[in-house]
């Protein structure tokens, strides 16, 4: 018998996605995934733009994939969420919370009475005989957290807790660092992607970059002027006949977008190695729709020089009665690395 339960709800920018899982006896398991595409413009760069298209989708979903519980736990990642490293005066945690808003304004491009902050520490420091808590400071915009929970409430669900999006994927694909000390978990979304770079399970750094799968999609529409859904089938190689001007055309569209994204993640890798020399990545583990196109992974190998695997997200995870054949959980697990570790943050 399935123990203590959680959901975890994704609010992406092409769909919502949730995924229940249980913890008993046996270890997690995870009982039900399901997910329900968004209408264009619904969800803008991890916002909710359209409050009724999101509250119709989230019933949908529900109604469709059984989950039981109406309690979830809710991913934010988008232009409104700064995480940033900074070192803090030590000072044991029930001091340090209240001491936040005080602590950390420096640090924000926003008055701190507009943002939810939270300080996850990852080590202490002695430097001239003082001590230090270096972590990362996560602000969100509490107009916008509000606006999404708003969202999900109206749907009839109850939101128990608000959780950076990185930190769901270092939960579900950062468990599998056998011999890595320090790697880097790369999910790829639609319009939002998140950075993050532990060392056994302790996060170090995190970016959230305003990229993702359908920029390329708009790169493959705009060089063959076609819409946005014939330019997504040519994308995925599962569109009509193309000349050979028009292939030789999205292939270029494709390539250049890779390059321009994998960049983006050279530039932030070489960010973070500057400032912490002692924990180099030496390996990139991905997730997310957009990290299966064609040519993705390779070309992040070769831009970044280091190698690079899909991320196991069922890692450590029991499969329940879920409803999903092989197949179905073989496509599904790409997707699925924010709502199992959003959920995995209630029952682990």
């Amino acid at each position: 018998m399935p123990g203590r339960t959680a959901v975890g709800l994704d609010i992406g920018t092409s769909g919502v996605r949730a995924a229940e899982l249980s913890c008993g006896r046996d270890g997690i398991t995870l009982e039900k995934f399901g997910q329900v595409a968004l209408p264009e413009g619904a969800v803008r760069d991890g916002e909710v733009d359209d409050r009724a298209a999101v509250v119709d989708a989230i019933k949908t979903l529900w109604k469709g994939s059984g989950f039981r519980g109406k309690r979830v736990a809710l991913g934010v990642a988008n232009q409104h969420v700064v995480v940033r490293q900074v070192d803090l005066p030590w000072m044991p945690k029930a001091e340090l919370t209240p001491a936040l808003p005080l602590l950390v304004q420096e640090y924000l491009p926003m008055p701190v009475e507009d943002v939810v902050i939270d300080f996850h520490v990852t080590e202490e420091l002695r430097e001239h005989g003082s001590r230090q808590l270096r972590g990362l400071l996560v602000a969100a915009s509490r107009q916008m957290v509000l606006s999404n929970v708003a969202a999900v409430e109206s749907a009839g669900l109850r939101v128990t807790s608000v959780d950076l999006t990185s930190f769901a994927v270092l939960r579900s694909t950062g468990k599998q660092h056998g011999d890595v000390a320090t790697e880097a978990l790369l999910d790829v979304g639609s319009r939002v992607s998140n950075l993050v770079i532990h060392s056994a399970g302790v996060p170090r750094f995190v970016r959230i970059l305003l990229m993702g799968g359908q920029d390329v999609t708009d790169a493959v529409a705009e060089r063959l002027g076609v819409p946005a859904a014939l330019a997504e089938g040519v994308k995925r190689g599962s569109a009509g006949e193309l000349s050979e001007q028009e292939a030789e055309l999205a292939r270029s569209a494709v390539e250049l977008m890779q390059e321009v994204f994998a960049d983006e993640v050279r530039s932030s890798l070489d960010y973070y190695g500057a400032a912490n020399p002692r924990f180099p990545v030496e390996r990139i583990l991905v997730s997310g729709g957009g990290s299966q196109l064609h040519g993705f992974a390779e070309k992040l190998e070769q831009v970044t020089r280091r190698p690079v695997a899909d991320g196991d997200v069922l890692a450590g995870v029991r499969l329940g009665r879920t409803g999903l054949d092989e197949q179905q959980l073989a496509a599904i697990q790409p997707l699925a690395a924010v709502p199992v570790g959003l959920a995995l943050g209630v029952v682990s």
